[in-house]
């Protein structure tokens, strides 16, 4: 899977996807939605589909694919090239960087993450028709309550036949080969991250990414700066992040904050001279070195 793209780019959303085979233009074809990373603190999450022709579907189901969650990376990884090699199976996904989640979410118009998830599902089931995929049957792993998300589908798609369930990575193969495409595109993301902050000790030993992972605290303790927050590859929104980024970082005094919510708080100076008994060695952060800006040790 070429994530090139990506690379050059992971500030926002990538759309990546295979060429679609011939017989899918031609003959009915079913086609499963599922994802991968929406619960992780760390790291995006990625869309799929996958689809394929109705009378392919037993061959489809005779590659093995399964819910992504019960395989082995290497597994994935196999099964992965097995549909890239099938001229009756194609895929698409959507990948949205943990900054896209997060200031989507922190917006001044709220734009929570069931609601992300419905929209980019949607819209990768019209790209899929916009490329002439012959869709008749969606499935779809649900996100909330299914019996709304269906007939939201539905009403944007009357002339196909969604169904929309719960655990349906585990019930339908097509669903199955989505979530497979999904968990490598997003696995493969995550091991390549290009961090913009250029982290000096390229520390990437972050664990599983899940906000109860007790390594994956660690990290983001690690690296919270003090001013600027986290690098790019966290979910700042989560609670998790918030909470360590209370701790961890300066607040911050506004012009119209009453006097009494400003006690206790350090001066921003502070910050940049590096005074007090709370100074801790550092080096700059990316934001002064990209300008050339250096402290001033007098005014």
């Amino acid at each position: 899977m070429d994530l090139s793209e990506l690379e050059r780019d992971n500030t926002g959303r990538c759309r990546l996807s295979s060429p679609v085979p011939a017989v899918c233009r031609k003959e009915p074809c079913v086609l499963g939605v599922d994802e991968a990373g929406r619960g992780p603190v760390l790291g995006p999450m990625v869309y799929a589909i996958c689809y394929c022709p109705l009378s392919r579907l037993a061959d489809l189901e005779a590659l093995k694919v399964a819910d992504s969650k019960t395989l082995l990376e290497s597994e994935r990884e196999r099964l992965f090239a097995k549909m890239e090699d099938r001229d009756f199976v194609g895929w698409a996904l959507d990948v949205l960087s943990p900054n896209l989640i997060s200031t989507s979410m922190l917006g001044r118009v709220k734009y929570n993450l069931n609601s992300l998830s419905h929209d980019t599902a949607t819209g990768l089931i019209q790209y899929a028709l916009d490329q002439g995929v012959n869709v008749t049957q969606v499935f779809v792993d649900t996100v909330g309550m299914p019996e709304t998300y269906q007939a939201r589908l539905q009403q944007s798609f009357p002339g196909i036949e969604v169904t929309v369930k719960a655990k349906a990575d585990a019930l339908y193969p097509v669903v199955s080969a989505a979530s497979i495409c999904a968990k490598v595109a997003r696995d493969q993301a995550v091991k390549k991250w290009q961090f913009v902050e250029k982290l000096q000790d390229s520390d990437t030993d972050y664990g599983s990414g899940y906000p109860n992972d007790p390594k994956t605290k660690a990290w983001l303790k690690e690296h919270v700066e003090p001013v600027f927050g986290f690098p790019q590859f966290v979910r700042f929104s989560w609670r998790t992040a918030q909470t360590i980024l209370e701790k961890g970082a300066e607040d911050v005094i506004w012009e119209d904050s009453a006097p009494e919510d400003q006690e206790g708080l350090r001066k921003i100076t502070s910050y940049f001279l590096n005074e007090g008994s709370q100074a801790r060695p550092r080096s700059s952060h990316r934001y002064f070195l990209e300008r050339g800006l250096e402290s001033a040790t007098s005014l």
